[in-house]
């Protein structure tokens, strides 16, 4: 859309009534109306049959073809050469990616947090308690102590010993290490020590050591692995999420098209993009920390996106096609105007996902730098490659467009005008009505509990559940989340280094919530640091665990420091995972006001309007507090039989940072419509009817395919896709159906001219930007 209006050419210049029709021969230098291929005017040359090029020459002025058409022409002229150019990108990065591999690792480092400080410290004294543990959970009915179950046992455990990345095996029969069995007897476990944190361990190694240690099973003896890298071994990535949610999609373009032909072409570009990305990131992992949980979102996010782009063009592709133009000028036109608005959308995407760098959070700002570089692959393939597919299938899709869509249409944008106009009639109660749904459904969110989730949420068959299961069954539910508090006397207490440490077991044995103290184990040197693991008396993601900690880092061991002088830090998964979501939880303000100011910016420059872009910014948040607030009463509250749980850290400021910027493609391609019109007619009220009449069908599609891909996630076996997918898919569904059916039709009538309002000089200030072809 052009913030300024032009009149369509007339029967005196050879327009159509259309204003879009061309013949084939125009090039990126022509007319809209297939005049002077080598750059003539806007019109097609001199009504008077004269040469506009000539002395004393009058007529519009020349327009330069910008860079969409440009792109536009080349693509669909060079068609065959763009699509093997795609066909061998996607074949090299690929095979690329195949010899290189990846080396996918998380970074979960916190500076400034009492459990990165303490990792830190025990890896500079040469602590064996700095590497990750795996825990090998024994079961045998008639005891572990059995002569023929030992003799079973301990083989297993000397192999599991010679294996990579093993640096020690406590055995449960081993002396001084009676704690090892449960009292009942049934139950024991032997302690795995690796040579690393247990995110940096391959996952080839950690398989070995659970395969190895299962064998010794049967006849009696069960044999389970545990710990956060035995998780990690087991994990899967979308399954069969991925092609569900393709075939979903699919199955929505050929109702909206009635063409398989027509309906592909989005998927196709979608798979090029989301195929050359993961490539590409796949290859960037071996320069940059990029997490293992990466690849799976991004393909879930670039099969929604990219869909969604080359759906908005080729559905203006289509509109052209109904208005007479070739095939060549309905490409060139579709990228001329929808081109830019995905353009602009992508951007607003890109902006939200790298404001995730704000966080600080190394984990989090790979993931963020992957998903914007498929965005930008995603905007290229709409861009380049599905011109390229237009111009190979333009004939048989024009052939389906004649049939079936001129009278569909025409009808679909009077049930959208109809519909307008019953909003438009009664503004309040559906602007009151929808903010009540939508509050009351983000309510929830006010409860959430970050954290992450840990074995007790996995599926029952794998090995990691089953050792949590056995763990807390033997030895009490806060078994499986220690934590370890590492002891520094600092020069505390020189002539016995050990009190320190000894000290802080006594306190711990009688701090409420805390069921048992191992005695203090020295580190690797003589500096005095050493460790206590305390066992909760509660499961790791239960309130009371959180409290504990906190209790422990505010009022117990400060207590302690003064007594003693030493210093005393909580560290551990479960103290990792506090200190996880506390930050998220501090930054998350500055988080959001970079991206909801970032983008109300990029919203005034280009709709010239300052209570456009507060409206938008405030609906999202809406939308996205709704979102968030069924992701707590699915995941959190248990609903639908769902294993109850704390939200994963990163889920909130993820899915903000998505769900805002597609948000704003909606609300782009919507008042670009409108703006339109308003520009044309200085009619504020008619401006949304025909906004909406235009747009609402398009949206509708638009939102279902995102939504059937999202959704589809749910059915992974990751418990963090299916909040993930949930969650965007419930936004989606929101901004869809509620927002931009119900709300902004409302607010815009309650604002009428209002809306369009531009205090003068910052009019003057503003730069000039276009989002419709003219």
């Amino acid at each position: 859309m052009s913030t300024t209006s032009t009149p369509s050419p007339g029967p005196a210049d050879g327009g159509s009534s259309g204003g879009s029709t061309g013949s084939t021969g125009s090039s990126s230098g022509g007319s809209r109306n297939g005049g002077d291929p080598t750059g003539g005017s806007r019109n097609g040359g001199d009504p008077a049959g004269g040469d506009p090029a000539g002395p004393g020459a009058v007529g519009p002025p020349v327009r330069r073809p910008s860079v969409f058409e440009r792109l536009a022409v080349f693509s669909h002229r060079h068609r065959r050469r763009a699509l093997l150019l795609w066909v061998l990108t996607l074949a090299a990065v690929t095979a690329l990616a195949g010899l290189a591999g990846s080396d996918y690792r998380n970074d979960f480092s916190l500076p400034g947090t009492d459990s990165q400080a303490a990792r830190q410290l025990l890896e500079e004294h040469g602590s064996a308690q700095a590497g990750g543990t795996l825990d090998i959970v024994l079961e045998a009915g008639g005891g572990v102590r059995d002569a023929a179950v030992r003799d079973r046992v301990e083989p297993m455990l000397a192999e599991v010993a010679k294996l990579p990345r093993v640096l020690d095996v406590r055995s449960p029969y081993a002396e001084g290490n009676a704690a090892a069995v449960a009292g009942n007897g049934r139950i024991a476990y032997a302690t795995v020590t690796l040579d690393g944190p247990a995110e940096s361990v391959p996952v080839e190694d950690v398989r070995r050591i659970i395969d190895t240690a299962q064998e010794a099973g049967g006849d009696g003896l069960r044999a389970e692995v545990g710990g956060d890298a035995a998780r990690a071994a087991e994990e899967g990535g979308g399954g069969a999420a991925e092609g569900a949610g393709m075939l979903g999609a699919l199955v929505v373009l050929v109702l909206l098209f009635g063409s398989l032909v027509a309906a592909s072409l989005p998927v196709v570009t979608a798979v090029f993009a989301v195929g050359v990305s993961v490539g590409l990131i796949g290859l960037a992992s071996h320069l940059a920390t990029v997490a293992d949980f990466t690849p799976p979102i991004m393909m879930l996010v670039g099969l929604g996106v990219g869909i969604d782009y080359a759906l908005l063009i080729f559905s203006r592709y289509r509109s052209e096609l109904l208005r007479g133009a070739e095939p060549e000028q309905a490409t060139r036109t579709a990228l001329d105007a929808a081109g830019r608005t995905v353009f602009f959308a992508g951007c607003t995407v890109i902006i939200a996902l790298l404001g995730l760098v704000v966080l600080g959070l190394g984990s989090l700002q790979g993931v963020a730098l992957a998903v914007v570089l498929t965005v930008l692959v995603t905007m290229l393939a709409s861009l380049t490659l599905l011109p390229a597919l237009l111009g190979i299938t333009g004939a048989r899709i024009r052939r389906n467009v004649e049939k079936r869509a001129a009278k569909a249409a025409g009808e679909e944008g009077a049930r959208w005008r109809r519909w307008a106009t019953g909003v438009q009639r009664r503004p309040w109660a559906a602007l009151v009505v929808s903010l009540l749904a939508l509050g009351a459904l983000a309510a929830p969110a006010a409860d959430m509990r970050l954290g992450f989730a840990d074995a007790g949420n996995d599926p029952e068959t794998k090995t990691s559940r089953q050792a949590y299961d056995l763990l807390a069954e033997g030895f009490g539910a806060g078994f499986n989340g220690p934590l370890v508090i590492v002891s520094n006397p600092a020069g505390a207490n020189a002539s016995d280094p050990g009190a320190a440490g000894a000290e802080l077991r006594r306190t711990l044995a009688g701090t409420p919530g805390i069921a048992a103290a191992t005695p203090p184990v020295p580190a690797g040197d003589d500096s005095g640091v050493s460790t206590v693991i305390a066992f909760p008396e509660t499961s790791p993601q239960s309130a009371e665990t959180s409290e504990l900690v906190g209790s422990l880092r505010d009022d117990v061991l400060p207590a302690l420091e003064r007594e003693t002088g030493a210093e005393y830090l909580v560290g551990g998964p479960t103290a990792a995972s506090e200190d996880f979501a506390a930050t998220v939880a501090d930054r998350l303000p500055l988080f959001v006001s970079v991206v909801v100011g970032l983008s109300a910016l990029l919203l005034l420059v280009v709709f010239r309007s300052v209570l456009i872009p507060v409206k938008a910014a405030l609906l999202n948040l809406v939308s996205i507090g709704a979102a968030l607030g069924a992701i707590t009463l699915v995941f959190q509250h248990g609903w639908f039989g769902v294993e109850p749980g704390p939200i994963e850290s990163f889920i909130p400021v993820m899915i903000f940072a998505i769900v805002f910027g597609l948000s704003m493609d909606y609300e782009v391609f919507l008042l670009s419509r409108i703006h339109e019109e308003w520009e044309r007619t200085k009619d504020a009220q008619g401006a949304v009817r025909e906004g909406l009449a235009a747009t609402g069908k398009v949206i509708t599609a638009a939102a279902a395919i995102m939504i059937v891909v999202f959704a589809a996630f749910v059915l992974s076996p990751d418990r963090m896709l299916q909040q993930f997918g949930l969650g965007l898919a419930v936004a989606i569904l929101l901004d869809a159906v509620v927002i931009r059916c119900l709300i902004v039709p409302a607010v815009m009538q309650l604002l009428g001219r209002r809306a369009w309002w531009l205090p003068s000089a910052l009019r003057r200030l503003l730069p000039k930007v276009e989002l419709e072809h003219h």
